[in-house]
């Protein structure tokens, strides 16, 4: 089974080309205006081995607030389309990354259900 997707949005603010194929090499084309957050999508790509190819035409003389929630949108689209089935799949994973001045912590849940995002510290003893 491939597992390859292509998922084209378009709103008043973007236009939004993804094309990803899950079992690829790591080869990334990727233009969504925002130069940080390109590279941050080839590192997603080269790293996770993803092949994936972005268009984003957005209103960056606004801000680049809709071309990155957009295109992250399109993107969980395009993965979840992928994964189809989710056959050989495990349930979660989590990955933690240490990065210069920056800790980077990710969960992955593909169990479909409904999902809750906290960020909170927690003292022992009150």
């Amino acid at each position: 089974m491939e597992r390859k997707s292509v998922i084209e949005r378009r709103t008043k603010e973007t236009d939004i080309f993804v094309s990803l194929n899950l079992d690829g090499t790591g080869n990334a084309d990727i233009h969504t205006g925002i130069g940080f957050f390109d590279h941050m999508l080839d590192g997603f790509a080269r790293h996770g081995f993803f092949d994936i190819k972005v268009k984003v035409s957005g209103d960056l003389e606004v801000d680049g607030h809709h071309t990155v929630e957009d295109t992250g949108i399109v993107l969980g689209q395009a993965i979840k389309e992928a994964l189809g089935d989710k056959s050989g799949i495990r349930r979660y994973g989590s990955f933690i990354l240490p990065m210069d001045d920056a800790l980077a912590f990710v969960l992955w849940i593909c169990a479909g259900g409904p999902t809750l995002a906290t960020n909170a510290n927690f003292h022992p003893n009150g």
